[in-house]
């Protein structure tokens, strides 16, 4: 954890850097800072370094690039920068100062491993990723929950681009997936002048929490009635047999030391994990892998280790909770949660059906209270507003059934992958649809061909494979979680 004040200077910074931006804090530029007779910095490091309020954590080899894990000073309440900042955490993958640049959210915590997102691998990029406001270590000590909403963390990213843009003057796409996409949305909403395109994976739209039959309909069409009917039964035999898998569940956590203070027992937490599992098989899994589940008369062993590894016993626990508990705080407050029936599973819930209800994830000295209309004010902007955006979709992704869908006529597309699930990527469209994709990500980023401007069919990514920056790695969320 980071103190909430590095030092009074930076504070002075920060508080001195509000001014014309209707109240968002903007720092400095190096120049303004840098005595008149002092050469400006050229190293990439340097220049970065050079911003107010931005540290070094480290710096990684990478090949190609210059890979920086870096912090970087923020308000905790961007209306009112003086009470207090804390430390975020950030990345830079260098290419070029002559490329254009991806800003790249989770929407969780940032990974301190060098990867190239897809359009990043697409427009020969930098690329610049962001770690949630409230994941640690990015979080203010001591935490005022009430400042972890999706305007403050939209905030957090224009002050982290306002800064940047002045090093990477070219275009700018912002991108993401899941919780990364609704992060990327909400980013455009609050701040629509400062991307040149958006490009949102498999991000979930829960206009209202209190309408979610689109889940319904999807777990009642989705592949065939044969692996419908099979998952649902392995999932009703796990809950039938309750005793000797929560036995299981013991055992292990007494050897992990877990413990479910939260979610309020062990019982509860195996059964919301059972409940998750269906939802987490379409997340993660593929159709050809309904072959491989398990018949409902398979052992105690076999079902258990097969629902653990497609949902996770451990994802309940205290000790994994901590990890999430943004998140939940969010769905809690502003983003909403899927809520969905399980007729197959009558008279065996003891919690259910309506389960998946946020505060039960959040330890209960942090209030919450639900903000009606975020939401709704959000999609009422993405369905008028939105200008240059792609949504990419996966067919078999549950987060799917409700999605994004932009203002028609403003240069914004809609792609559904078939077959894909929460992984899904440009690279699975059908070629023709691919192209155009493809196509559409370098006209934004401003590096189209003149061939490709001409026949959008030629398009192709600039970048070669990298095995080690391009492993497709879909962030795996345990539970219910997008």
């Amino acid at each position: 954890m980071r103190k909430t004040f590095r030092t009074a200077v930076a504070g002075a910074v920060l508080i001195g850097a509000v001014g014309a931006t209707g109240g968002t804090a903007v720092t400095a530029t190096a120049a303004e800072q840098r005595p008149a007779d002092r050469p400006a910095a050229t190293d990439i490091k340097d220049r970065l370094l050079a911003i107010p309020g931005m540290s070094l954590i480290e710096e990684k080899p990478v090949t190609g690039y210059r890979y920086f894990v870096l912090n970087y000073t923020q308000p905790i309440d961007h209306s009112r920068p003086w009470k207090g900042t804390f430390q975020q955490r950030l990345t830079v993958l260098h290419k070029d100062v002559a490329r254009p640049t991806v800003f790249s959210t989770s929407g969780y915590n940032v990974s301190t491993n060098p990867s190239r997102s897809e359009p990043t691998t697409l427009i020969d990029g930098n690329q610049v990723s962001m770690e949630y406001r409230f994941f640690t270590p990015s979080r203010p000590q001591p935490a005022d929950w009430s400042k972890l909403d999706i305007k403050q963390a939209a905030d957090d990213q224009h002050r982290i681009f306002t800064a940047l843009k002045k090093i990477y003057g070219k275009k700018w796409l912002a991108t993401g997936g899941s919780k990364g996409g609704m992060t990327a949305t909400y980013y455009e909403r609050f701040h629509p002048r400062d991307m040149d395109g958006v490009v949102a994976y498999v991000a979930p739209n829960d206009v209202n929490n209190r309408e979610d039959s689109a889940y319904d309909r999807f777990f009642s069409t989705v592949s065939t009635k044969e692996c419908r009917d099979k998952l649902n039964a392995l999932q009703r035999e796990a809950l039938v047999r309750r005793g000797p898998l929560t036995a299981k569940l013991k055992k292990w956590a007494d050897e992990n030391k877990a413990t479910f203070n939260t979610v309020g027992s062990l019982d509860k937490s195996f059964e919301s994990t059972v409940l998750d599992f269906v939802w987490a098989f379409w997340q993660y899994s593929n159709e050809s892998e309904c072959a491989d589940v398990p018949a409902a008369n398979s052992s105690d062993d076999v079902i258990y280790d097969y629902v653990d590894a497609k949902s996770g016993f451990a994802a309940y626990s205290d000790q994994d909770l901590a990890t999430y508990t943004p998140y939940y705080y969010q769905a809690g407050t502003q983003l909403g949660a899927p809520q969905y029936k399980y007729p197959h599973l009558k008279g065996l819930m003891k919690y259910g059906p309506d389960y998946f209800q946020p505060r039960a994830f959040v330890p209960r000295d942090i209030p919450m209270k639900w903000q009606e209309g975020v939401m709704k004010d959000v999609d009422r902007w993405v369905n008028r507003n939105a200008r240059q955006m792609m949504y990419v979709y996966g067919a078999n992704d549950p987060w799917g059934a409700e999605r994004f869908r932009p203002a028609k006529g403003g240069d914004n597309h809609v792609y559904t992958v078939p077959g894909a699930n929460h992984g899904a990527r440009i690279s699975g469209l059908p070629a023709g649809q691919q192209a155009a994709a493809v196509a559409q990500v370098l006209k934004w980023a401003g590096v189209a061909s003149p061939t490709v401007q001409a026949d959008p069919g030629k398009a192709k990514r600039l970048t070669a494979y990298d095995a080690k920056l391009d492993a497709v790695e879909v962030n795996r969320e345990l539970s219910l979680r997008p």
